[in-house]
């Protein structure tokens, strides 16, 4: 059985996250997959977003397949990532818009099988702060996963067109053969290595036993998490139209800075618990704040390519500070026997903010009078922005209020 504590088996547990966040691999590509198919901007947003649907189906059903066909941890992970490997490779093949957006949405089914599975297996095998280190890594490992995938198709895109880009998802049987090498079946492992009390702590257990049921926050924060997305996935979905709106038909240097966005998500992610330490509440101001002005910075650009890279770049860090504080907050609005159900919540809010982010933003651009093209495309932001302001004062008001009913 192969050593847990080496890094290689840590490398190979979370390698399955490397792949989790892949469906956005092929953002770079969606001009050039627009003008082949003979598609509208926003069906080819939907080439994005639609594995999102079928991951919050999948997340649902992935703990009940286990039960009904008695799977372990290890294999629901590998049947997942053979989905995503089969399904992410259809394109390669076929020029049907149709049928691109099934694989599309088995692919996400692939993702929602073993999504969660990956983060219950890591407190199966480890425990402590080994276990929270690797929890770390595996949220990192997703942002690092997105940035690779999306350099490597966008590099592919540029030498052998839309249709090969796709070979990236040949980089999910690589994962497949690696993690089923070295990760142990969970099979060996037993229940008690999960230290249940320690997780009820961190739950906040002793606090939770006054709450008796889910507080009507919690569905505002399902709310909160949607909009977070559509802003931040519509921003992606849009930069390279506009990228090539701005440089030329034959730009495709969209994906480098996809990735480089990622970094700043990842700073975020890294920085949070510094932030949140320092600024308690007060992060999500900051959080809303710095979004409100990439959201302006973006949509105000025009064809000042260099102010809407920056943008681009700013808008994932704030949104790693803001999206772990709503499941920061869950704890105190649930009791601890129901807080699986409202992160659930919390994730599907996330991930249909993320399915439904094209449709929201072609209603904006309708309301706006702007066309699904061109410039037009950059409509959506500001409109976005001042939206986060006004969420962020809703907040602070109702926060104040609360603390005045408190005193």
């Amino acid at each position: 059985m192969s050593n847990k504590h080496s890094m290689i088996t840590k490398l190979a547990f979370l390698s399955v996250s490397f792949m989790v966040t892949s469906a956005y691999a092929i953002q770079g590509s969606l001009p050039q997959l627009k003008a082949a198919l003979g598609i509208t901007q926003t069906q080819s947003e939907y080439l994005v977003t639609t594995p999102s649907f079928a991951v919050m189906i999948f997340v649902v059903l992935s703990p009940l397949i286990q039960e009904w066909f008695h799977i372990s941890d290890k294999k629901i992970i590998m049947a997942g990532v053979t989905i995503v490997g089969v399904a992410g490779l259809v394109p390669l093949f076929v020029n049907n818009y149709l049928t691109i957006l099934i694989s599309r949405l088995i692919l996400g089914a692939g993702y929602g099988l073993y999504n969660s599975q990956a983060i219950s297996m890591i407190a199966v095998w480890y425990d402590g702060t080994e276990r929270a280190q690797m929890l770390g890594w595996r949220a990192a490992a997703e942002q690092i996963g997105q940035a690779a995938t999306l350099t490597i198709a966008g590099l592919i895109l540029s030498y052998a067109g839309w249709h090969q880009s796709f070979a990236v998802y040949v980089l999910a049987f690589v994962v497949l053969i690696f993690f089923a090498l070295r990760v142990p079946d969970d099979s060996q492992a037993q229940d008690d290595d999960v230290d249940e009390d320690a997780l009820a702590e961190d739950f906040g257990e002793n606090d939770a036993k006054k709450i008796t049921k889910i507080s009507p926050v919690v569905y505002l924060l399902v709310l909160f998490a949607f909009l977070l997305v559509v802003d931040y996935v519509g921003m992606e979905n849009r930069f390279p139209g506009l990228a090539v709106a701005i440089n030329g038909s034959y730009y495709t240097g969209s994906s480098m800075f996809l990735s480089l966005m990622l970094i700043g998500a990842t700073l975020g992610g890294i920085c949070y618990g510094a932030i949140q330490k320092r600024l308690g509440f007060g992060t999500v101001y900051l959080g809303l704040g710095l979004m409100a002005l990439s959201n302006f910075l973006f949509g105000f650009a025009g064809h000042n390519y260099f102010l809407m890279v920056v943008g681009l770049l700013l808008i994932g860090f704030p949104l790693q500070l803001v999206s772990p504080l709503i499941f920061n907050l869950l704890p105190d609005l649930a009791p601890a026997n129901r807080q699986p159900l409202v992160t659930s919540l919390c994730l599907i809010g996330f991930n249909f903010g993320a399915f439904f982010s094209p449709t929201i933003a072609e209603w904006t651009n309708h309301l706006m009078g702007q066309p699904l093209s061109g410039m037009g495309l950059a409509a959506p932001f500001p409109v976005y922005g001042v939206g986060l302001i006004i969420i962020a004062l809703i907040i602070f008001f109702a926060t104040r209020r609360n603390a005045q009913k408190a005193n």
